[in-house]
């Protein structure tokens, strides 16, 4: 078995769009909006960012902004953090040192979901 495809929920579909291949530079795979999602290459995984209407039952809009545990890989975790900070996406703190030996960072995309950027530690 193998994990291949992620899934984030959002309000707005083309600013998430924008967000995900603009900002973070992820491929688009499969313009699906139409159908209230689009795919993007994650690497190894695809990630599927998809659309929650307004008129959605409470279950549905609580899958909107919250944390995913979803973490992209980076060299460098300060530098990527310095240019999507200039780039106007938010972030919840500056890099942090874990006890595990990675660096971490939260950014947040514009509904607010929570993903991270991870330096793996050396080896």
């Amino acid at each position: 078995m193998q994990l291949r495809t992620a899934r984030i929920f959002v309000r707005d579909l083309p600013g998430a769009s924008r967000f995900y291949e603009e900002l973070l530079g992820l491929q688009l795979k499969s313009p699906r909006s139409e159908e209230g999602f689009r795919v993007f290459d994650a690497g190894p995984m695809s990630l599927v960012v998809e659309r929650v209407d307004a008129d959605a039952p409470a279950e549905d809009q609580a899958l909107i902004g919250r944390f995913t545990g979803l973490s992209f890989d980076v060299a460098d975790v300060q530098s990527k953090y310095s240019e999507l900070a200039s780039l106007g996406v938010a972030f919840s703190g500056l890099p942090e040192q874990q006890a595990w030996g990675g660096i971490l960072a939260t950014l947040r995309d514009p509904s607010g979901n929570e993903l991270q950027l991870v330096q793996q530690p050396l080896r």
